[in-house]
């Protein structure tokens, strides 16, 4: 007797609520994820493949091999479990944790659970067979002495670390590189004769031929040597080739490109709302090199007509077409500086999907009806043709609408009075922003300017001005009316979701607020309210920078999924990314999402099923992670390097962290940041409190808090770890250490 006749359930016939789309991916249709998963867990047992395939009557060996793929893949992504018996059995999600894993330069490591919960932590004797940003399946095994979740590692899932950059080292007979990226802790053996003519010292790419086990380290040979680590632009061939960052083209790629010309077929115009005499405008910073957006404004009797014309990247990246998989691969733009690796190539992201002024361009439109409260009535999404009326910049629209710049004004007279109503309408919405409690923290974010031979003048500041709020809060608009329509039509959707503290962050931030006689509302829950109605409080203390740090770093990290978790720094129920389809490629889902329902069709023929939607999810955080890692690598070296002929030199500082090590100092104005060890503070026992964010002293009571200001010298650089390490300048050491006077009592 067959396995399914010993069911109730006939799989065979029951319909698989996904069957169109799976039929639209493959010429023979298999079960979809979600079938399976139902399947097995009906069955109650593991199963092995080929009573799978039984089920279901596959029997081609075409539909075998996309079974057997379609397996792997669900194995991979911790859905399924592939045992000693060679079956596949549902992942207990209380029992075993699918995740990624995280490295630390020290040897241990955590896993971040796709779910979302806290991340468990992870011995150097589990990370032995392990790599940062592996991916791994788990099991509890008890909880630290910090009262941490520990993990044992149960099955590799994923292997994600193929080549690693690093610098070569020959010693007592062994070959080996030691990793730029510090995540990685293992040293990479190269095999005998697998160094070439790599040099001791030289920056060295190591191709990873052995992963690594629980009783030996990973073994590889070298597959390129790029020279020595001062030479310019060093620092961003290093990031790439260490993080793996796609930078190349491929042949397929180029060859499906070719047909593509500088303007747009007349033929793509058709069926499109006419939008050329719409006064639109793009308004970017001054090295934008792609536009994703325009906006324009006009007055209503309740309010205001807002369009927020987005770059129809879509129509131009059809799904499963080799653009389409390498933006896939990539999931974002890398942007270094005065160096972009784009998610697509040149020809679309700076040619015929760019915004460009006064040419016609493919467009996705949201139109936004407004109240004149701020509040969005009513919204709609369609296709047009668009031609941007001016290429403007931050700094002339904050001239002209803040400043009233005449001249510039004059400039763009035709455009001045939708411009005056975008103002008029961002400063009405910002008020509603308000009150609804989006968080609007004023961080600080720098520049790096640079001279002859890449060689760094000075790190400025990047100045936010109205004009860049006032783009941030139709952009965020639209974003939100695009998660509010695709959560209407129930449509698998990709979602910028951002949790709010765990309990233990919560906990921490309370004690550190209640030191202060602060306090934060909400209780066990605090809304985004809470968290506003308390930096309004604070604003003109002292030490606001120091709190609103803290309150930052509460916070967990936003990620892309399918799950409607809403945003908690935007304070909102849904949230999508829907503005930035060149340079994201969950903007494009998105756009694919809502062009798949202005063209009527029912969901389940959708491409896309929430199972993938969770796959991509995770792959798109995970490589915007990656972008943001390699971004901060490269910042990290060229401030060293910036720092390196100042050794000796006293600058004014604030205490930016503070750990059981020591603290970090960023310098005053120049933006680097350094650390003061422990061992090079006053002659005391300082005790870390990680509560209060400070180190106390035991005999002289000194304490060194987050936010307070030092004076430090700059004592070593070194560019090889990309730290700096400072001392406390010496007047201020005396001062400190200075014994206080004993008053005599009377």
């Amino acid at each position: 007797m067959t396995l399914k006749s010993k069911k109730d359930v006939d799989f065979n016939s029951t319909k698989d609520p996904y069957a169109q789309r799976e039929a639209e991916k493959y010429e023979n249709p298999i079960p979809s994820r979600e079938l399976i998963l139902q399947f097995i867990e009906h069955a109650g047992k593991p199963l092995r493949r080929e009573e799978i395939a039984e089920a279901f009557s596959l029997e081609s060996e075409d539909q075998l091999e996309a079974l057997r793929r379609r397996l792997r893949a669900m194995e991979r992504d911790g859905q399924l479990l592939f045992n000693r018996g060679k079956k596949y059995c549902l992942v207990n999600n209380e029992d075993l944790i699918a995740g990624r894993i995280i490295g630390h330069a020290d040897g241990f490591g955590f896993i971040k659970p796709d779910d979302g919960s806290d991340d468990l932590f992870l011995s150097p004797r589990e990370m032995n067979s392990l790599l940062h940003n592996d991916r791994a399946l788990v099991r509890v095994a008890g909880v630290d002495k910090k009262g941490r979740r520990e993990g044992a590692v149960v099955e590799i899932l994923q292997r994600n670390t193929h080549q690693v950059v690093g610098r070569l080292y020959k010693e007592d007979g062994f070959t080996y590189v030691v990793p730029d990226n510090k995540n990685i802790a293992q040293t990479i053996l190269v095999q005998k004769g697998g160094a070439g003519k790599a040099k001791q010292g030289q920056i060295v790419v190591a191709e990873i031929l052995e992963q690594p086990t629980k009783l030996r380290q990973p073994i590889g040979r070298i597959i390129e040597v790029m020279g020595e680590h001062m030479a310019p632009g060093m620092e961003i061939d290093m990031a790439i080739r260490s993080y793996e960052l796609p930078n190349q083209w491929p042949d397929e790629l180029l060859e499906e490109i070719k047909p593509l010309k500088k303007e747009v077929p007349e033929s793509a115009k058709e069926n499109r709302v006419d939008l050329r005499n719409t006064p639109l405008v793009t308004i970017d910073g001054e090295d934008a090199r792609d536009f994703d957006d325009a906006v324009y404004c006009q007055k209503t009797p309740k309010g205001w007509k807002l369009l927020v014309a987005i770059a129809d990247v879509s129509h131009y990246v059809q799904i499963n077409s080799e653009l389409d998989k390498e933006a896939q691969k990539r999931s974002t733009s890398v942007y270094f500086p005065e160096r972009v690796i784009p998610m697509l190539p040149e020809i679309l992201s700076n040619g015929l999907c760019s915004l460009n002024p006064q040419v016609d361009r493919l467009c996705m439109v949201c139109e936004l009806l407004i109240n004149d409260q701020g509040q969005v009535t009513r919204s709609r999404f369609f296709d047009a043709v668009m031609s941007s009326h001016a290429r403007l910049t931050y700094t002339e629209v904050a001239k002209m609408l803040v400043e009233g710049d005449k001249v510039l004004a004059k400039k763009h007279k035709a455009l001045m009075p939708h411009l005056q109503e975008l103002y008029a309408l961002y400063k009405v919405m910002r008020v509603s922003r308000e009150q609804r409690g989006a968080m609007d923290f004023d961080t600080q974010e720098t520049r790096i300017i640079f001279g002859a031979e890449r060689k760094i003048e000075k790190i400025v500041p990047v100045v936010r001005n109205d004009a860049h709020k006032l783009i941030e809060e139709f952009m965020i608009t639209a974003n939100m009316a695009a998660a509010r329509f695709l959560n209407n039509k129930k449509m698998p959707k990709l979602l910028r979701i951002h949790d709010g503290p765990s309990a233990d962050k919560l906990l921490n931030l309370k004690t550190f607020l209640g030191e202060l006689g602060l306090s934060l509302g909400g209780g066990a829950k605090p809304t985004p309210l809470d968290y506003m109605h308390l930096m309004e409080s604070i604003k003109d203390r002292p030490d606001a920078h120091l709190i609103q740090t803290v309150l930052l770093r509460s916070m967990s990290q936003a990620v892309y999924s399918p799950e409607l978790k809403g945003h908690f720094g935007l304070a909102l129920e849904a949230y999508a990314h829907f503005t930035s389809p060149i340079r994201r490629y969950p903007d494009l889902l998105v756009h694919r999402a809502i062009r798949h329902c202005l063209q009527g069709k029912p969901v389940e023929s959708f491409f896309y099923g929430v199972p993938d939607m969770v796959v991509l999810g995770e792959q798109c955080s995970a490589n915007e992670r990656r972008a943001d890692d390699a971004t901060r690598d490269v910042v990290s070296w060229l401030k060293c390097e910036y720092m390196m002929d100042k050794v000796g030199e006293e600058f004014p500082g604030i205490i930016s962290a503070v750990t059981s090590f020591g603290f970090f100092v960023e310098l005053a104005e120049i933006y680097v940041e350094g650390l003061v060890h422990i061992s090079n503070l006053a002659q005391d026992y300082f005790h870390f409190d990680a509560t209060s964010h400070q180190l106390r002293g035991e005999r002289t009571g000194i304490n060194y808090r987050l936010g307070d200001s030092v004076k430090v010298r700059v004592a070593r650089v070194d560019l090889d770890e990309k730290k700096i390490d400072f001392e406390l300048a010496q007047k201020q050491v005396a001062i400190a250490t200075k014994p206080k006077k004993r008053r005599r009592k009377k």
